[in-house]
């Protein structure tokens, strides 16, 4: 029977569902340290971090709020301060207890905005006057640092779309591969900090052919610096000297990948890029900036856990040590690892569900927490049943920590997807595993291949007749048949 529910009432209900989903816990179950996680990050990339955190996290949005200020204070833009003020009162619709006003936490100063703003209009006129000279004397190397100079001023004053148009333009004034390259890393890392993920493949895919031109071009530079013959240990620090610089870009070029892949929800190229990352030094600023070092642990770790093989983990992540100096610097990430390893499941799952605030409140890997979590989550399922033809569903219960009725649900759901070949049997609580006919499934296989021959040598037949035709029809007038026959044969 359908019944019709007011509008009001559904509206009410619907709020308090997307309050539910919404409102990031961070209790004694669900532990989340903001002092030390925000003290990893500087500049534009901790404000973003704190205002996500404020938006989401009613329990934190105080705090945060403050440090966000004192973040913004060290920064060149006094706009940031709104868009916290706006989080800020996002927040507290979500908390159900009164947060206290954003004025009574912390005021802006407004002298320093002032004196702020006076300082960002008298660069903007300095450098968009030396630009103009540099472009009526016609030297392209200044016309570059120019726009790359106002490049970077506005994306110090968040006006991404110029920042981004003058550091595309310093790209026809670029006269070497390696200003090429310094421009995609430019642009890149404004992307990053932008959050504009479907565009780094395209800088990345440019960065990557710069940097092959500017490797080789050092190379050659180095080796043919000085008249004599340089003596082979010489040589070869120079060549390692190259092959450091490059390392250090491809480290830069494989994380925007890596956060491209991300972003898209390639989990599984995600993992390789993030597990083949170099060490933290390569990436230089970027490190702090953009990302820290327990961030690319998290990343790495959980996209492996619900795409990749368990040899893959094992070789990739455990037995990586360039990997490894990631994942200590996040304990817990390990622990996960070697429990999905030994197929303690129930302690995977407990371990997601304590970090799971601490994954939802990375601004990165917010969107993809419930996803990846899934992901795993199913993945376990499946490979606890493997070894088993039929296994009790309160024993699978106690495996996992779920009750009956979740464990039946989810195998239910696993075997619709056709993730699990069996079947349920809801009144034993019973999983069997699907019956295979091994002997008909070898007489199928057999079969199938001798078609398969039989198809390839009719082929082979149908193309000798062609061949013995054309040879007939092309042997010229006068021509000895016997050596046409023998062909023929």
């Amino acid at each position: 029977m359908d019944v019709d529910i007011p509008e009001e009432q559904t509206a009410q209900s619907s709020t308090h569902h997307v309050r539910k989903h919404n409102i990031i816990p961070v209790d004694d179950q669900h532990p989340f340290d903001l002092d030390g996680y925000i003290s990893n990050y500087s500049g534009r990339t901790a404000v973003d971090r704190l205002i996500h955190i404020i938006s989401t996290c009613p329990t934190l949005a105080p705090d945060a709020f403050q440090l966000a200020v004192q973040h913004i204070h060290q920064s060149r833009d006094p706009s940031l301060y709104q868009q916290v003020m706006s989080a800020y009162e996002a927040g507290s619709a979500l908390s159900e207890t009164p947060l206290p006003s954003a004025m009574e936490l912390s005021q802006i100063d407004t002298r320093w905005a002032d004196e702020t703003m006076a300082k960002n209009q008298a660069e903007r006129s300095k450098l968009e006057v030396e630009l103009k000279t540099y472009s009526n004397n016609m030297i392209k190397e200044s016309i570059r640092m120019g726009h790359r100079d106002l490049g970077s001023f506005y994306r110090s004053v968040s006006e991404y779309a110029t920042a981004l148009k003058h550091y595309a333009k310093s790209r026809e004034f670029c006269t070497t591969s390696q200003h090429v390259l310094e421009m995609c890393l430019s642009v890149l890392e404004l992307l990053i900090e932008q959050r504009n993920f479907s565009h780094l493949p395209t800088y990345v895919f440019k960065a990557d052919a710069a940097l092959d031109a500017a490797s080789a071009a050092a190379a050659n530079a180095k080796e043919a610096d000085g008249t004599a013959p340089a003596p082979a240990p010489t040589l070869l620090n120079k060549r390692k000297a190259v092959s450091e610089d490059r390392e250090r870009v491809q480290s830069k070029l494989d994380f925007a990948t890596a956060l491209s892949s991300l972003a898209n929800g390639s989990y599984q190229k995600a993992a390789y890029t993030f597990l083949k990352l170099g060490p933290a030094k390569d990436f230089g600023d970027w490190m702090g900036k953009l990302v820290a070092p327990g961030d690319i642990a998290i990343y790495g770790v959980l996209c492996a856990l619900a795409t990749l093989p368990r040899s893959a983990l094992k070789s990739q992540i455990l037995e990586n040590s360039t990997f490894g100096v990631y994942v200590e610097q996040e304990p817990y990430v390990r622990e996960l690892v070697e429990a999905y390893l030994s197929s303690n499941f129930k302690t995977v799952l407990e371990l997601l569900n304590r970090y799971s605030s601490r994954h939802a409140l990375d601004v990165y890997l917010a969107p993809h927490v419930n996803a990846l979590t899934n992901m795993i989550r199913n993945w376990a399922v499946v490979l606890y049943f493997q070894p088993f033809a039929s296994i009790r569903l309160d024993r699978m219960s106690g495996a996992f920590g779920w009750s009956v009725e979740e464990v039946e649900e989810q195998v239910v759901t696993l075997i619709q997807a056709g993730s699990i070949q069996g079947r349920v049997d809801s009144q034993n609580k019973i999983l069997y595993a699907k019956q295979t006919d091994h002997r008909a499934e070898l007489f199928a296989r057999a079969i199938k291949a001798a078609k398969d021959i039989q198809a390839t040598n009719r082929k082979v037949l149908l193309r000798m007749r062609l061949q013995q035709a054309d040879l007939t029809i092309k042997a010229p007038k006068g021509y000895n048949s016997s050596i046409v026959d023998l062909l023929h044969e």
